[in-house]
C-alpha cells in the first residue's frame, strides 16, 4: 500500500513548500529569472517547456490555467499521504531561445528528479490497489477537487533510486492534476474557476452502498464502486488539515487570499457533505 499512500502521521506536512521542501533558494525557481528553453511541447491542453536554469538544472514548465491548479491539488493530495512530485508556481519567468528572451506568465515548475526514475504509466482500471480504501479514497478526493481528467496517461509509476522515500521504493503517482478546481466535463471545462467550482454539485445521492456524484468528466465508470465509507475516509483526513495547511496550499499556487477563502469554504462544505453520508 505504501507505493500509493502512506499515513502522513501526526506532524502536519508543509503544504507551501510541498514534497522535497528543502529545494529552497537558489534551487527553488524564482520570478523574473532567465531559463534556457531546451524543448517545447504543444500537445495536450497546456503548452509545456523543458528549460535549464543558470546552474544547469532542468525543469518541466507548464503554462496556462493548469499551472496554478496543479500545484494546489498536488499539495492537497500529498497532505493526505499520496505520493507527489515537487512542483512550484512561478508568477512570471523569462524563457531564452537562441539568445532571445521572452517574458512568460505563470508557470508550474517541476524539477528533474534523478532520484525518481519513470517506468511508465499505471491504469486506474487495473492496478494493485483497486478496491482498497486508499484507492477508493483517492477517487473520492478527485471528486472533491473536481479533477475532471481521469485518464491513464496522467498517471505515472516511479522507481525510487537509492534509499526508499516515503515508505516505498516504487511510487504510483497521479502526476497531472491540472484539470481541477473548476467545473467537470468532457470538453475543456474551466480550470481554477471559483464560480464554476462553487456552482457544481458534489454528491447527488447515495443508495445501495454507492454514491452518485455530480461529476461530468471522463471515465465515470471508475466511480461506480465508490461507497459512503470511501468518501467519509477521505473527508475525515481532509478535515485534519489545518487552516494554515489549506492557505499554504493555495498560496503555493499563487491564488489571492480572497479567492483562496472561497475555495476553502466550498471544499469544507463538501467535506461536511461527505461526512454526513450513511
Amino acid at each position: 500500500m505504501a507505493e500509493l499512500w502512506i499515513d502522513p502521521g501526526p506532524t502536519a506536512r508543509d503544504l507551501f513548500d510541498g514534497p522535497r521542501g528543502g529545494l529552497r533558494q537558489p534551487l527553488r525557481p524564482q520570478a523574473d529569472t532567465r531559463y534556457d528553453i531546451v524543448k517545447r511541447d504543444t500537445r495536450g491542453f497546456s503548452i509545456t517547456y523543458r528549460v535549464r536554469d543558470e546552474g544547469g538544472r532542468e525543469w518541466n514548465v507548464k503554462i496556462g490555467p493548469e499551472a496554478q491548479t496543479e500545484v494546489v491539488t498536488s499539495r492537497i493530495a500529498w497532505g493526505l499521504g499520496y505520493h507527489q512530485l515537487p512542483s512550484y508556481f512561478v508568477e512570471r519567468w523569462i524563457g531564452v531561445d537562441h539568445a532571445n528572451g521572452q517574458q512568460f506568465g505563470g508557470g508550474r515548475f517541476r524539477p528533474e528528479e534523478p532520484a525518481l526514475k519513470s517506468v511508465g504509466e499505471w491504469e486506474w482500471q487495473k492496478n494493485p490497489f483497486v478496491g482498497t480504501r486508499p484507492y477508493q479514497g483517492l477517487l473520492a478526493l478527485m471528486m472533491i477537487l473536481n479533477s475532471t481528467d481521469l485518464k491513464n496517461p496522467n498517471n505515472e509509476v516511479f522507481e525510487v533510486q537509492g534509499e526508499a522515500r516515503e515508505g516505498a521504493r516504487r511510487w504510483y503517482v497521479v502526476k497531472d492534476l491540472g484539470a481541477s478546481l473548476g467545473a467537470t466535463g468532457r470538453f475543456d471545462p474551466p480550470r481554477g474557476n471559483i464560480e464554476a467550482f462553487e456552482h457544481e454539485a458534489f454528491i447527488i445521492g447515495a443508495s445501495n452502498g454507492r454514491v452518485t456524484f455530480g461529476y461530468k468528466g471522463r471515465h465515470q465508470e471508475l466511480l461506480r464502486a465508490i461507497g459512503p465509507d470511501d468518501v467519509r475516509w477521505t473527508c475525515e483526513r481532509l478535515q485534519k488539515l489545518t487552516d494554515r495547511q489549506w492557505r499554504d496550499a493555495f498560496r503555493a499556487g499563487g491564488f489571492t487570499e480572497e479567492v483562496t477563502a472561497r475555495f476553502i469554504a466550498r471544499i469544507r462544505q463538501k467535506i461536511d457533505e461527505g461526512l454526513r453520508l450513511q
